[in-house]
């Protein structure tokens, strides 16, 4: 049975947050809101944990996960970025977009493209996401909240603990979460190519 909190959205409690996190650090799956919609999320090295969203997702081992970062310098701890590219994260963070980037060797092999070395980063507008990153101290690995057969992710806290309260250790209700998934970018060559448009606007990527 899962636990159940409920975190202002503007004002996180921080002590809700500490117990998050905690379950995070001890292998736990949550459930999160972010500036698009709920993510399922687990500690960046923890294997277990990536397998059982891969299991409730029904994902096989190609699909790419997604780093959830905390700021710019820590993307820089994953991803190599160069000036030009900085300077298009700094306009665009956070912000609902997922950027695609050169893998840093801190990056876990099955999180990286096995042939670009590529991996996807972000860094989401939303306070109790922020809370969560800044007290776990690195990246969370992260999937949206979208169940096979379904086409939206699930929005609603309630319908997300009814559904998946056997399947996941917490589902943090940060009120109703939007259902357009993030600007997809690629900016592994560079040249920003837009892989999804999503709620992120796309003129900032268009020269």
């Amino acid at each position: 049975m899962s636990q159940f909190f409920q975190i202002h959205p503007d004002n996180p409690q921080a002590r809700l947050i500490r117990q998050a996190v905690d379950i995070i650090k001890g292998g736990g799956v949550v459930v999160y809101p972010t500036d698009s919609a709920y993510a399922l999320g687990c500690h960046i090295g923890d294997k277990n944990a990536l397998d059982r969203i891969r299991r409730i997702r029904k994902l096989d081992a190609k699909h790419n996960f997604t780093l959830v970062c905390s700021d710019l310098s820590e993307i820089a701890t994953y991803a190599k970025v160069s000036n030009s590219v900085y300077r298009l994260l700094r306009h665009t963070t956070p912000g609902p977009y997922t950027f695609i980037l050169p893998a840093t060797s801190e990056v876990p092999r099955r999180l990286m493209h096995p042939k670009r070395k590529t991996v996807g980063l972000r860094v989401p507008d939303n306070a109790i996401a922020a809370a969560l990153l800044a007290d776990l101290g690195e990246p969370l690995m992260s999937v949206t909240l979208i169940l096979p057969g379904d086409e939206f992710p699930l929005m609603d806290p309630y319908d997300i603990r009814e559904t998946l309260e056997h399947h996941v250790d917490l589902v943090i209700d940060g009120g109703y979460c939007g259902l357009e998934p993030t600007t997809v970018v690629d900016l592994a060559d560079e040249t920003p190519v837009v892989i999804r448009v999503g709620k992120g606007e796309v003129a900032p990527f268009e020269s």
